[in-house]
């Protein structure tokens, strides 16, 4: 199926990385549906990338952490579209109380309830409600915006990258993420779907801060590369930049 009749849609995707996966799809034909929390944030960056020569940009309310907004959303592409492509699961949050030391001991319950309501089961339903729309696509793609800060084996490891980065709601959210990821390409692994986990790497976006080593081009590589898998893809992974990451 030629780029031009397909369809992604990409949640979170007023700023940051979402914005930018939206950019990259829709400049290789893709109609790229701008979810974001409220209506005027999503025609706000749909203005935005229509002056980049983004033409086929559509605005969509989606609050993922919402029962109604989500299904309102689905129900909304489904009379507009009839199908989806690509589903982009970009949304996610940090507390500001996690950004240093080991949070563990001393983290809010209500801010790991939020992390996880955002990270995990924004997810969730968010693919549920969408997913027999990705069910009449010829190849449909679920991406997860995961991070390397949910590998266990990596925490687990002294001498790893991320070892003393220990950010507990948020780190654990991502792992239970990518658990989630591993479960729905296995139950979908008799179709057509692919599901993977895509860590973004440390991005210049409003999360990574300005020391970040990625700029936002960059940092929405995997997403796009993950939206547009060929057939003979992977599915079930957790990709950074073509390379595979340890659980």
């Amino acid at each position: 199926m030629a780029a031009q009749n397909k369809i992604a849609l990409i949640t979170g995707a007023n700023r940051g990385i979402g914005l930018e996966t939206a950019r990259q799809l829709g400049q290789q034909g893709y109609t790229v549906l701008v979810a974001a929390r409220s209506l005027e944030k999503a025609e706000g960056a749909v203005t935005e990338l229509k002056t980049q020569g983004i033409e086929r940009a559509v605005p969509l309310a989606l609050d993922v952490s919402d029962d109604a907004s989500v299904q309102a959303a689905a129900a909304e592409v489904t009379e507009k579209f009839g199908k989806l492509d690509a589903l982009v699961n970009n949304a996610g949050i940090i507390t500001g109380e996690e950004f240093f030391g080991n949070s563990v001991a001393d983290v809010a319950l209500d801010a790991i309830e939020e992390t996880f309501d955002v990270n995990l089961l924004g997810v969730i339903r968010t693919t549920r409600a969408f997913l027999p729309l990705l069910e009449k696509s010829d190849a449909g793609r679920i991406v997860n915006l995961t991070s390397i800060l949910g590998s266990l084996t990596l925490h687990a490891t002294e001498d790893s990258p991320i070892y003393n980065s220990k950010s507990f709601a948020y780190n654990a959210s991502k792992a239970a993420l990518n658990m989630y990821t591993i479960h729905l390409a296995h139950a979908l692994a008799d179709t057509s779907i692919k599901v993977n986990a895509a860590h973004p790497g440390w991005v210049q976006t409003d999360m990574g801060g300005e020391q970040a080593p990625m700029d936002i081009v960059k940092g929405a590589k995997t997403s796009v590369d993950l939206a547009t898998l060929g057939e003979d893809g992977p599915s079930g992974a957790y990709i950074h930049l073509g390379d595979t990451l340890p659980w």
